[in-house]
């Protein structure tokens, strides 16, 4: 059953993974019921988190059965409820990118928020674009969400210079990437073309890129500046453990002022 589920994650393409996850949240609950870990997203606990990643990047306990959160969308969430007026400020207009399936139906629910989604291909997603010319006029939005997006495009630059066209002054984002932090520079070598290769270097079969240390100068780079909010400053050692997160995870928020 493991190594079905390992190879159904690496190999089936991102829409047939969306589509099938409704049908494997049934189940999967029932088969980790218990209370060692908990999600703060969808609020329930099992006995632990399901695995996931590639052959090189597969990490244990990081996956929730019931609504599929990873350590970075509980990550953004505890950073989203606990540090931030997202739930509360009243008005927003919000564009998330490559929609994440724990937050959608969370983040449509909000009386506050005007919120467009938006991917270049995902069958959640209400708008479909590629996000390298973003057919939206400039200064739209008050937050944008685009997490695990630039190591996919061509062009991180370009595509965080649109994303900070169609924000509005006094805006914010959350781009989140796998990022090595023993790497000082991003790893992007035009000779790395298989997808053995991309996997090995950069993590999986589909990244173009590995960000290291120096991600934030991506975004200051498309004129964003850049809070570095890190978790470990307010949580206790065992809340960590609890909801399967990092101690080391940073959240960068991009502000366009």
């Amino acid at each position: 059953m493991k190594k079905l589920y390992k190879y159904l994650l690496n190999s089936l393409p991102r829409p047939w993974l969306i589509r099938l996850s409704y049908v494997f949240r049934i189940f999967a609950p029932l088969i980790y019921r218990g209370n060692k870990v908990e999600c703060p997203v969808c609020g329930k606990s099992f006995s632990k988190f399901l695995s996931y990643g590639s052959n090189v990047a597969h990490r244990e306990n990081v996956l929730c059965p019931y609504d599929l959160t990873l350590e970075r969308h509980r990550l953004m969430w505890l950073y989203l409820r606990d540090h931030s007026s997202f739930f509360i400020k009243p008005a927003l207009s919000v564009l998330h990118m490559a929609p994440e399936q724990c937050f959608l139906p969370l983040f449509k629910k909000q009386k506050n928020l005007n919120y467009l989604t938006a991917d270049i291909e995902s069958p959640i997603a209400d708008m479909h674009f590629d996000l390298h010319s973003i057919p939206l006029e400039d200064e739209l939005f008050d937050v944008v969400f685009c997490n695990h997006v630039m190591e996919h495009v061509e062009n991180p630059r370009q595509c965080m210079k649109e994303i900070y066209r169609v924000m509005k002054r006094g805006g914010w984002a959350i781009m989140q990437v796998p990022q090595d932090m023993t790497r000082e520079k991003t790893l992007e070598d035009p000779a790395i073309v298989t997808a053995e290769e991309r996997e090995k270097h950069y993590w999986q079969k589909d990244h173009l890129r590995l960000f290291g240390r120096d991600y934030p100068d991506f975004l200051r780079e498309a004129g964003f500046e850049v809070v570095e909010f890190w978790l470990n400053q307010h949580l206790a050692p065992k809340v960590f453990e609890r909801f399967s997160i990092s101690s080391e995870e940073v959240l960068y928020i991009a502000n366009k002022t």
